[in-house]
């Protein structure tokens, strides 16, 4: 039985990617009997019906998946992030951050528009640059006007399934129609009575870009941490995950507890304070949401 990646899907068909061809396929009932939806990046085995047709009937184990945007296999994430309109956001950036590493994903942030930016304004971006780099992550700044930057970037794709995440606005589209002309994805103006993209992104697609796998999707449509527990936040910021066991008390939330290693870090200034605010931030939104059932 042939197998493959699904690198489309659109209207209930998932396009299959095998070595040589893209079949079209479509889902078998028992699939939707067991409450299972292929994904795109799903690998599956697939029946051959018609040429170039078929259906799914197997999805090979995940090593990650995505809800919004619904992908699979993922192998890292590529935050973009705007200096400027809209204003760069270290409050988004660290929603993004923390969702990504909720799911075991790499990261990487990219802060574009950085061609429209005063000497001062570059500076203040350059300060939130390092300390990213501090606690880990790579970090790029560049503008996708220049040949340059985006041939640098290009080397980030190479081997990798990719997901761009971003809010709207901060040039997603654009900069895969820069990494990838023939790509040409419609790009959405600024709105520039909201501040923010309109969404022109309305399938998940894998797309072929420099040796590697890239997704357009349509973004992260809910930035909530509906998935996330109290006692998991701490580990999806790097810093303080890394200090944690030398607090007091084991479990500590690291808000009201005495003798905590985090609070510690921020006083003395090896941890930002506008991270530790935002996990304060963060961990309260989880603690109010209402219980599931």
């Amino acid at each position: 039985m042939p197998e493959g990646r699904i690198i489309k899907a659109l209207s209930g068909f998932y396009y299959v990617q095998t070595e040589d061809d893209v079949y079209q396929c479509k889902g078998r009932g028992v699939f939707r009997k067991k409450n299972i939806s292929p994904l795109v990046g799903d690998f599956v085995s697939f029946d051959v019906r018609e040429e170039k047709e078929g259906y799914v009937t197997e999805i090979k184990q995940r090593t990650n998946e995505l809800v919004r945007p619904p992908i699979a296999n993922i192998t890292q994430a590529i935050i973009v992030s705007s200096a400027v309109m809209p204003d760069f956001s270290t409050t988004l950036l660290d929603r993004f951050l923390v969702l990504i590493e909720a799911k075991g994903i790499q990261p990487t942030i990219f802060i574009t528009k950085t061609d429209l930016l005063s000497e001062k304004q570059l500076k203040e971006i350059q300060k939130y640059q390092a300390d990213y780099e501090a606690i880990g992550y790579k970090t790029e700044m560049f503008s996708i006007k220049q040949p340059m930057d985006i041939e640098r970037i290009k080397d980030y794709l190479k081997g990798e399934v990719t997901v761009i995440a971003g809010q709207s606005g901060v040039g997603k589209s654009s900069l895969i129609n820069a990494l990838s002309p023939e790509t040409e994805l419609k790009t959405a103006d600024i709105s520039k009575s909201l501040g923010r993209g309109k969404h022109t992104t309305r399938h998940v697609e894998l797309i072929e870009i420099n040796g590697g796998l890239v997704a357009d999707t349509p973004g992260f449509s809910a930035l909530d941490f509906d998935q996330i527990e109290a006692e998991e936040l701490t580990d999806c910021f790097p810093e303080m995950h890394e200090i944690k066991d030398t607090c007091k008390f084991r479990g500590c939330l690291h808000s009201k507890e005495p003798k905590c290693a985090v609070k510690d870090a921020v006083e003395n200034g090896t941890l930002p304070a506008y991270r530790y605010e935002h996990y304060l931030s963060f961990l309260e939104e989880i603690q109010s949401r209402k219980p599931r059932y």
